[in-house]
């Protein structure tokens, strides 16, 4: 029976990734993750995986995509900056359709930053920062436990569809620690025999590759993995609600801010406002068909972010004019306290009903 232990969120994603069978580990060390590594480092070793401590990140995520190849089970993990080289090799491994799973430690920027807590590559991980046609999926945890579940998840989606997946946490979650469970990995193993190179003696030659000199075969190629995007659209959204079904206004938040905007909520609800909380749990693919719905019967959306408003294009996407979107974020350092996501909402509450 499991039990539940306290655990940083750094550990419990290093934890969930050999419990759910993880065989190759390449990264380089970088403030807030560095833990994953060194954990890694040793269980690795013990249980006799591959890791490598790589020269650079570019290096980290290039031996990713050879190993991921094999059809090994590969992770990588850094942050924020570092994340930004791996871009180019990124958009390879989804041309290649290789199952990478990725973990981004957010910090601050733009450019190097510093260690601050920040939710500020969003735009990276859901748009990318690599050329063509091309989409990762996007986890977002909220907690030391959704840490552990997200990744058994991520591992998952990556060999299901063959494409990388991104775990995207932040400074604040992966140092913190609270009590979680190390559950079982719940998921199926895929196979993947089909299509791994693994030698050719007893079957034909096969290869991976991205470059394709034929105009209509690559055309073919992303026509293909677009179809492949539509299901996971379909069939991957992951959202929470919290008290939405008869709120008046609906905050929207991601990662480990939104657990702070329950607390809001809970808040006004004592004063006997209506306020309830929509959290994506996939970024990527956003949950736009969930949230429209509910801005059909709630006047009023206010998005919080520790960013200057990333997320709030799909808000906006979502909704459209169906309700009045508002904004409350500062980019990086200390986090939004509950006063002052109060005050901010407050102050939009009157404009609103000054306006009607």
């Amino acid at each position: 029976m499991n039990t539940k232990e306290l655990l940083k969120g750094n550990i419990a994603i290093a934890k969930a990734a050999l419990n759910c069978g993880c065989t190759c580990y390449f990264g380089y060390p970088i403030t807030p993750q560095t833990e994953i590594g060194e954990y890694l480092s040793l269980e690795m070793q013990k249980n006799k995986l591959a890791y490598v401590c790589a020269e650079s990140e570019i290096a980290a995520i290039n031996m990713a995509l050879g190993a991921a190849s094999t059809g090994a089970k590969v992770m990588t993990s850094s942050s924020s900056c570092a994340v930004s080289l791996m871009q180019e090799t990124i958009s390879y491994a989804c041309s290649d359709e290789l199952p990478i799973v990725i973990v981004n430690v957010m910090r601050a920027g733009p450019g190097q930053g510093y260690i601050f807590p920040s939710q500020g590559d969003y735009n990276q991980a859901t748009v990318g920062g690599g050329n063509g046609d091309y989409h990762t999926i996007v986890l977002s945890p909220t907690n030391v436990q959704e840490c552990i579940d997200l990744t058994y998840k991520a591992f998952y989606l990556a060999q299901k569809y063959r494409n990388p997946v991104i775990l995207l946490a932040d400074g604040l979650l992966g140092q913190m620690a609270e009590p979680a469970e190390l559950t079982d990995n719940p998921y199926p193993q895929i196979d993947n025999s089909n299509w791994r190179l693994d030698g050719a003696n007893s079957r034909p030659s096969r290869e991976i590759h991205s470059l394709e000199i034929n105009q209509n075969k690559l055309n073919q190629h992303i026509i293909n993995i677009y179809k492949k995007y539509e299901a996971i659209e379909k069939d991957e959204c992951d959202f929470e609600e919290y008290l939405c079904e008869d709120a008046q206004i609906i905050f929207t938040a991601f990662g480990s801010l939104a657990r702070h905007v329950k607390s809001v909520c809970n808040y006004y609800r004592s004063k006997g406002i209506k306020v309830g909380l929509f959290r994506p749990k996939t970024l990527y693919p956003f949950p736009y068909k969930k949230l429209n719905e509910l801005s059909k019967k709630t006047p009023i959306f206010i998005d919080v972010e520790m960013n200057m408003g990333q997320m709030l294009k799909d808000i906006r996407l979502a909704i459209l004019s169906n309700a009045r979107i508002s904004f409350i974020g500062k980019p990086v350092g200390n986090w939004l306290k509950e006063e002052e996501i109060i005050n901010a909402t407050d102050n939009i509450i009157k404009e609103h009903y000054a306006s009607i």
